[in-house]
């Protein structure tokens, strides 16, 4: 590996850090924090750097079990070293199209991880191998087609969004899971199926406002090089996007949506 990828790789790593280590359960998995009880068993899949996990833990208690599954081992590592002493929380590093579980727990859980799956059904009937009969799954993810700014961001912007769906499209990944999700469950016999609307909303107002809708500038710098490779647009497309995005943040930006659903529903067989 030549010493600009590792740079690019770990300029990522860390903006994809910074990302997770960002979010919490209370703001977001905000069904998944509704349902939560005293000693309920919990596998969350695609747990990161374990932040949403350890709210999980701390929900249901020193008698409930949490385990956190990732397939990036320096995540896992990160999630232990940050949260691995939680009573009841452990880490592994593991494949979702491979859990090694069957009917182990109350409830089994993602957010915003079979968006970026080339096949979110085969991992969602693992998920329901895992979960208990009676026991739960709730799936929380985007559908980056509805996004929607206050105002728009600069055209520069709008053209690095519309060649990233693309990227991730041609990519096999499903820009619109969200709202395939009860399609999906169906799909694995799964019913009595129930959509609960958690749209992401920053508003300038909002203490976190700027680091909130910075996502896509950061987006921008960390996967504009790799898209470069790619060939979906060249550097100078996404330095300009990265920096009017930038300016428009400071000076104009008022609201940002990001449009998610969680789903759920209770294992029947």
């Amino acid at each position: 590996m030549d010493t600009t990828t590792a740079r690019n790789r770990a300029e990522l790593s860390g903006k994809l850090t910074n990302v997770l280590d960002s979010r919490s359960l209370t703001k977001s998995h905000k069904r998944l924090a509704e349902m939560l009880t005293e000693g309920t068993t919990v596998l969350d899949v695609g747990c990161g750097t374990g932040a949403i996990t350890r709210g999980i833990a701390e929900a249901v208690g020193p008698n409930g079990r949490v385990v956190g599954i990732d397939n990036n081992p320096n995540l896992i590592e990160k999630a232990r070293q940050a949260h691995g002493d939680t009573p009841g929380l452990t880490f592994e590093t593991g494949d979702i199209y491979n859990l090694a579980y069957e009917e182990e727990f109350d409830m089994v859980t993602s957010a915003r991880v079979l968006i970026w799956l080339s096949d979110p059904l085969k991992a969602l009937k693992m998920m329901k191998t895992a979960a208990k009969i009676g026991g739960r799954i709730v799936i929380a993810d985007y559908n980056h087609e509805k996004i929607l700014w206050e105002p728009q961001p600069p055209a520069s912007m709008l053209s690095f969004y519309s060649a990233y769906l693309k990227w991730r499209s041609d990519a096999g990944r499903n820009n619109a899971i969200a709202d395939h999700l009860p399609d999906l469950f169906q799909k694995t016999g799964i019913e009595g199926i129930t959509v609960t609307p958690q749209h992401e909303i920053t508003k300038r107002a909002d203490s976190d406002f700027l680091t909130r809708i910075g996502i896509w500038a950061d987006t921008a710098s960390s996967r504009g090089a790799q898209m470069e490779r790619d060939g979906y647009l060249t550097e100078k497309e996404y330095v300009e996007a990265e920096k009017e995005y930038r300016e428009w943040m400071m000076q104009d930006a008022q609201s940002l949506t990001m449009y998610m659903l969680a789903v759920e529903c209770v294992r029947q067989l």
